[in-house]
């Protein structure tokens, strides 16, 4: 099979038809971990997470966050797969 730019966006076109896997918010690709932890372990877990998968190489972030009525904080942290 020749690999035409035709062929690829074909293939890039099927995969995005197919149903997002677990932990794959609409088929984008990241990989995301969801937390419940006190205020300072969690600022320590997200420093980790960034220390593990750097924001240059894994594109990693805080998706979202909210503060739970027992001053618990709730997030996601979201990455690539892997790095180039």
């Amino acid at each position: 099979m020749a690999d035409r730019p035709r062929d690829l966006a074909e293939r890039m076109a099927r995969r995005r038809k197919q149903p997002a896997g677990s932990g794959d918010k609409a088929g984008d690709g990241y990989l995301r971990e969801s937390f419940i932890l006190p205020r300072a372990a969690a600022r320590a877990r997200a420093q980790a997470f960034f220390a593990r998968y750097p924001k240059a190489g894994y594109m990693s972030e805080v998706e979202n966050w909210r503060e739970l009525p027992g001053g618990d904080i709730e997030f996601t942290m979201r990455r690539l797969p892997s790095a180039d």
